[in-house]
């Protein structure tokens, strides 16, 4: 499987993407996380204002074969939501690295995605997988 990996976005374990602006990160789910779940049929998140801690859950991606959590890469508080996913859920498949971002989160810690995999490991964790 060829898998769609921008080069300029940070990666999980947990197959979520980072893009670093300043001290906010936005989150979604990748290219490999949409295609392991089908169809998105709906997309629960968090509300503004919500913090988490590294590697939290905050929020789930339902699709016609499961329930999978999302978890945030990085620690911080919640400033935006992408509340079209509401009525668009399916954007989570055909636009996971644009219209599909999930939120955006003001960084306790701007290094923190540092410590994220570039789109080389990525690709190399998901060919171990």
């Amino acid at each position: 499987m060829s898998n769609n990996i921008p080069e300029n976005l940070r990666y999980s374990k947990d197959h979520e993407w980072v893009m670093v602006e300043g001290d906010v990160a936005t989150i979604g789910i990748t290219d490999y996380a949409q295609h392991s779940l089908g169809d998105v049929v709906y997309v629960d998140l968090p509300r503004v204002g919500d913090t988490f801690g590294s590697h939290e859950a905050f929020g789930s991606v339902e699709s016609v074969k499961a329930v999978s959590e999302i978890f945030t890469p990085v620690a911080g508080e919640v400033t935006e939501v992408n509340d079209a996913l509401n009525d668009t859920p399916e954007d989570a498949n055909n636009d996971p690295y644009g219209a599909a971002w999930m939120l955006k989160i003001r960084m306790e810690n701007p290094n923190e995605a540092d410590s994220l995999l570039s789109a080389e490991e990525y690709e190399e964790y998901l060919s171990n997988q």
